[in-house]
């Protein structure tokens, strides 16, 4: 029993309600009854790992320990509450402890969430995989569990203002067939962005119109967001300006 992450479900639970959001979600049966997996996200907005623990819950209740940044757990708000839930935190400077962290876990019959994109998609297509996932797989022996989310960006998404209200927004979650870790990382990540992408392409078709010139819909479908390669651009300027404020930050005083 985990009466905090199960008060979490339900307060989530009711959240969604009031939200109105319409959930679709297939491949449950691909999430294993009991024993280690690894919890394989497309990442699309911030609100990505709520929803992408709910094929879990509808097969035996099941709960998935997430990796997320260790800024989320050092707010006086929400840290208490995801160490609570036994999250994973992620310092992306030294990431070490946070794989060791995920693999003990694994090894102890946990469900792992991992993003293999470390970062929110722009574009909403999927970006290059890091072999995270697949390392962990292998020194585990756990299955990968290839998880899609479609329509989670039009709720909250990097760069546009949140929509939490009562949206009726439709997302819909599609869970692929486990990876087994047989191989080497290389190919393991291969084969997980190609089944992550096949899967994605489905719940896009089953999702039903995709405006033309919307902030959600990627430029493939003729929506307003950036190519994959564009967003790839934006990324790497973010990350520049990023490094060089922390070189200003961190530069002795020229003075002293």
């Amino acid at each position: 029993m985990e009466p905090v992450y199960d008060a979490v479900i339900t307060t989530a639970r009711l959240l969604w309600l009031a939200e109105g959001l319409k959930f679709t979600v297939s491949g449950v049966e691909n999430v294993p009854k009991d024993g280690p997996g690894v919890v394989a996200i497309n990442h699309t907005g911030y609100m990505d790992f709520t929803y992408a623990g709910i094929p879990a819950f509808l097969q035996h209740r099941r709960k998935v320990r997430f990796m997320a940044k260790k800024e989320v757990f050092d707010s006086k708000v929400s840290g208490p509450i995801m160490r609570a839930l036994k999250h994973i935190p992620v310092d992306r400077g030294s990431g070490a402890q946070s794989y060791r962290d995920a693999v003990d876990y694994l090894k102890q019959g946990e469900l792992v969430g991992v993003y293999p994109e470390a970062t929110i998609s722009r574009s909403f297509e999927l970006k290059e995989f890091k072999s995270g996932a697949a390392r962990m797989a292998l020194e585990s022996g756990a299955p990968i569990i290839p998880t899609v989310i479609w329509g989670a960006q039009r709720v909250w998404t990097k760069g546009y203002p949140k929509n939490l209200g009562r949206s009726g927004v439709k997302i819909m979650i599609g869970v692929a067939e486990p990876i087994e870790p047989v191989g080497d990382a290389d190919s393991i990540t291969a084969e997980l962005h190609k089944v992550m992408g096949e899967k994605l392409l489905e719940l896009q078709d089953a999702y039903g119109e995709h405006p033309e010139g919307e902030f959600w819909v990627p430029a493939r479908l003729g929506g307003a967001a950036p190519t994959l390669e564009e967003a790839n651009r934006m990324d790497a300027d973010e990350q520049a300006a990023k490094a060089a404020k922390r070189a200003q930050r961190d530069a002795p005083d020229a003075e002293s």
